[in-house]
């Protein structure tokens, strides 16, 4: 078996038209993935990989590495003295810090945890809360190697102004060894580095965006769309001459942005001499005509260009399901996935392709328990071997005589287009295109450049897909004004009134918590897979699961919606959604708290654990009875289901269902 993996490092490009960078996740990311990944990696010399940087994350390292503080708002703010604060910085900063994941970035740090529940500060309090924030983002690598970073974590709380600038000195002193550690971990031959087009724009949209119709009829496109083709081979040059200015050479391959993919794209790669290209296994199903899973696993070219199809369900085991797993189980589970694949397909290539830097904040102590126990059983193993992309890319590969345009979410362009905000975003885009075009000739070359960086960045995948109902982020409205700004920016350059419309919001205010509705009464619910009354379920806990994702996207799973409650003596969970997809081999996992082993439901109903009725027709009913859970106050409870040894979602996507097991409700009484 040859197995590859790549992780995929991006962010986009947060620079206003004065250069600083308005949001912080390139400097946060740095001190705590961007050598982490590649370090727990050269651990262990025989193991090889693949890390995809994005020419967006290397030009804004290489501006923190010149410029330093002054390049990043935040770091800017931080700097400062509480009390030289504006009240909207200081509202801003305290955000920030207080954006960090609770259970595995904020508890471990006693007093972080203590702060974070704060709403007010003192000037003192805030340099606590502003040193605990950056130390709890600190990275594994910096945690064992530098002794600074040691030190303010065991003095543990009392901080001063003195602490912060140390912290501070140290960790923008670290961002210029993050580029050399890849060259160097590359010249050493356990890694290669490949790249993205310039911005992460979504490719085959540029070139033709009736690439989402021919992906998925259904889908709406925007209004009076332009052909964006030169924007999409100046993306490809630049990123191919970026990745030559800091690496010596040029790359050998590409990671589409979102695994974007359609034939034109693939030929203007072929064109600038890349050899590879992947994507998501839905493309190749869809190009072959069949879901056959042996056919994953073989090598492919198209138009004599290497295409990797990610393997979607192990990729999503690690960037979804382990964060939730003991570190030695997961990585157990992951080669017996692996050793199921060697055993139905000769000669496999399995390809576990996802996010390199998101997922880790969600794993304790930021993900190295579980690469350690991966990477030791992988490095012990035989019959298996590790091999980077640009080595795959080498092995015979059968032609494929067909290529889906499509993406890696579901094999189609919906998270980018579709939905009247995205397509309002993009309508934007070639509104200011046609407006500017009158005017080009009046501009000199240097403005014409300034211009053309703009609307190369409003092209980036991630505005699109932040607009709409699909995800959520609490920086929604700024990841909206960042938008909006580039292409105000190109009329300004142009001296050109901008249009007004630029200046309203695209995006509403959202709150993932809306989609939320706690339990109100208690409930008794008839159990038999229908919905047999309106009022069974009334004042149940409702979970809109088909709009709570986040900024890391999962195979859409086939609940829709989770509904939850108890009476005296039991708790009720039901699943609305495809019934279809959860199958008679299907089974649900229930997690009561985070120690817990599994109490697993088959949903053909039989051998059911005693205390468990279970119903499954139209939607799946489940009753608990209370004694199942010992002596137990609280549930903590996450929800898996599994199909053929696989799991196909894990709930509520928000987290996890909080029950108070003696709940009266008295709270909700009324009179």
């Amino acid at each position: 078996m040859r197995l590859a993996f790549l992780w995929h490092m991006h962010q986009p490009d947060y620079r206003d038209e004065s250069g600083v960078m308005e949001m912080p996740w390139v400097f946060l990311h740095a001190i705590k993935d961007y050598v982490d990944m590649p370090w727990l990696l050269s651990r262990h010399p025989r193991l090889k990989a693949t890390f995809n940087l994005t020419p967006s994350l290397i030009e804004q390292l290489k501006l923190l590495e010149s410029e330093g503080i002054a390049a990043d708002r935040f770091l800017s703010l931080w700097a400062k003295d509480p009390s030289d604060l504006q009240t909207g910085e200081r509202r801003w900063l305290v955000k920030l810090c207080k954006s960090s994941q609770r259970q595995t970035m904020v508890a471990p740090l006693p007093r972080y945890a203590e702060l974070y529940e704060q709403t007010e500060y003192t000037d003192r309090e805030l340099i606590e809360l502003e040193v605990l924030f950056l130390l709890a983002w600190s990275g594994n690598y910096l945690r064992q190697s530098d002794r600074g970073i040691q030190r303010l974590l065991r003095k543990g709380r009392g901080y001063d102004a003195s602490d912060k600038k140390t912290l501070l000195e140290t960790l923008t002193a670290f961002i210029p060894t993050v580029l050399p550690f890849y060259r160097e971990r590359m010249e050493a031959g356990q890694i290669v580095v490949s790249t993205t087009p310039l911005k992460h724009p979504i490719l085959p949209l540029l070139i033709d965006m009736q690439n989402a119709r021919l992906s998925n009829p259904k889908t709406p496109l925007p209004q009076h769309p332009l052909s964006l083709e030169e924007d999409a081979r100046i993306h490809v040059e630049r990123a191919i001459e970026l990745y030559r200015e800091v690496f010596g050479r040029d790359p050998v391959g590409f990671w589409p942005a979102e695994g974007a993919v359609d034939p034109k794209s693939v030929a203007l790669y072929k064109e600038k001499g890349v050899r590879w290209i992947a994507t998501d296994e839905a493309i190749l199903f869809a190009s072959l005509g069949s879901s056959e899973r042996s056919a994953l696993y073989r090598p492919y070219r198209y138009q004599g260009v290497r295409i990797a199809f990610r393997d979607h369900g192990l990729s999503d085991l690690i960037g979804f399901t382990y964060r939730y797993w003991n570190a030695e189980r997961a990585a157990e589970d992951f080669l017996r996935h692996l050793q199921a694949i060697e055993g139905s397909t000769k000669d496999p290539v399995v390809s576990v392709i996802l996010d390199g830097e998101n997922a880790w904040e969600f794993f304790p102590e930021n993900g190295r328990p579980f690469f350690e126990a991966l990477y030791r059983r992988l490095d012990a193993a035989e019959g298996y071997r590790t091999v980077t992309m640009d080595e795959d890319a080498e092995d015979d590969a059968q032609e494929l005589p067909r290529l889906h345009p499509g993406s890696w979410i579901n094999g189609t362009f919906d998270t980018w287009v579709g939905h009247p905000q995205k397509n309002a975003a993009w309508e934007m885009i070639y509104q200011a295109r046609r407006d500017l075009k009158h005017h080009e000739k009046e501009l000199d070359e240097a403005t014409r450049e300034r211009i053309r960086y703009h609307f190369l960045a409003a092209e980036c995948s991630d505005w699109f897909w932040w607009y709409g109902d699909d995800h959520h982020t609490d920086y929604a409205e700024e990841f909206d004004a960042l938008f909006r700004r580039h292409l105000i920016d190109t009329y300004r350059l142009a001296g050109l009134a901008v249009p007004s419309a630029l200046y309203l919001p695209i995006i509403g205010h959202q709150d993932h918590r809306a989609l939320i509705d706690a339990p109100k009464f208690p409930i008794s619910p008839v159990i038999d897979g229908r919905v047999s009354s309106f009022f069974e379920w009334l004042g149940a806990g409702r979970s809109d699961e088909s709009r709570l994702y986040s900024t890391m996207e999962g195979l859409r799973g086939p609940v829709k919606t989770l509904y939850w409650g108890e009476d005296d003596s039991t708790v009720y969970l039901r699943f609305d959604g495809d019934m279809e997809r959860l199958g008679d081999d299907s089974r649900l996992l229930l997690y009561p708290d985070e120690n817990s082993a599994p109490l697993t439901l088959p949903l053909d109903g039989h051998s059911l654990p005693r205390g468990v009725r279970l119903a499954k027709d139209e939607i799946l009913e489940v009753a608990l009875d209370k004694t199942l859970f010992g002596k137990l106050r609280t549930l903590h409870l996450r929800l898996e289901l599994e199909r053929k040894g696989r799991i196909i979602q894990t709930l509520p996507a928000s987290g996890e269902l909080s029950l108070d097991l003696q709940d009266d409700f008295s709270e909700n009484w009324f009179v």
